[in-house]
């Protein structure tokens, strides 16, 4: 199955969960949205040199690890076309089978601010609650709008570590780590 869907009311959002040849096919899409998120200033583990075939050799990994079964890949399509997309890395850790990370939930430039990030977080958790996890842990950009998004939606604060990444332009980056005990 390509990916199957959730409707998100009001906001024409489509959010599915891209098997291993869904997402090897929207390699392209995928890229894009990451190439526009560094662009934008977005510190998710690329630098402003990085290319186009850096971006889809990232996305053809992912791709790898969501056929192994290790990933779930989120998109979000609006209008036919992906503008956003999320993963839950589920841990494989024998002592650690009740968690799960988010990671990488990017939304294109063009699509900001109509509540899609929440949208995939959400299907995040929901996705996490369906493979048995009750402890999710992220981090994001200690500046970044998506700390608040995380606060707003349940998630607790821990801390932030300084200098624990770089900016797309080289400049230190602060990386702020939340946890949410899913119900």
């Amino acid at each position: 199955m390509k990916g199957q869907g959730m409707s998100e009311q009001g906001m024409g959002l489509d959010i599915g969960v891209l098997d291993g040849e869904g997402a090897r096919q929207d390699i392209p899409a995928l890229a894009a949205i990451l190439q526009d998120v560094v662009a934008n200033g977005a510190s998710v583990g690329f630098m402003a040199w990085n290319t186009p075939a850096d971006y889809r050799a990232y996305w053809a990994g992912v791709a790898e690890e969501v056929a192994a079964g290790r990933v779930l890949l989120l998109a979000a399509r609006q209008a036919g076309g992906i503008v956003g997309t999320a993963q839950l890395h589920l841990i494989g850790k024998p002592n650690q089978p009740h968690r799960a990370e988010i990671a990488k939930v990017l939304v294109h430039s063009a699509a900001r601010r109509q509540g899609i990030g929440a949208a995939l977080v959400q299907k995040a958790e929901a996705l996490a609650r369906l493979h048995g996890r009750s402890l999710l842990v992220l981090d994001t950009d200690e500046a970044s709008p998506a700390r608040r998004l995380y606060a707003r939606l349940g998630w607790t604060e821990v801390g932030t570590i300084p200098r624990y990444a770089l900016m797309p332009d080289g400049g230190d980056c602060a990386s702020t780590f939340f946890y949410k005990e899913l119900a």
